[in-house]
């Protein structure tokens, strides 16, 4: 009998604690959740006023600005690419011909 009030007590407490627990877990999270919400936010609206004012074209929506720069920054990586493949070959080509000579 009092081993099974011992259970009962113990049971009551492990719910209290793990309950606290979830509540505060649950209150950080939401806090997160609002604070990450509002960065991102402000973020976004800094971005837009200035792709707005500086990178768009005429007639251009800032969301086309946006597509047309992804667009554009897309190009100049496969471009760098393949220079930089280029740039390898004509190096690989220079150490052949030293090779050859010596």
């Amino acid at each position: 009998m009092a081993k099974s009030k011992l259970v009962a007590a113990n049971k009551k407490i492990e719910e209290a604690v793990v309950g606290g627990y979830k509540a505060i877990e649950n209150s950080v999270v939401a806090g997160y959740k609002a604070i990450e919400n509002g960065v991102v936010g402000a973020f976004n609206k800094v971005s837009d006023k200035y792709v707005d004012r500086y990178l768009t074209k005429e007639g251009e929506s800032v969301e086309e600005a946006k597509e047309r720069l992804v667009a554009e920054q897309q190009a100049r990586k496969e471009k760098n690419k393949k220079e930089m493949e280029e740039r390898k070959q004509r190096q690989q080509v220079i150490i052949e011909q030293t090779r050859k000579r010596l």
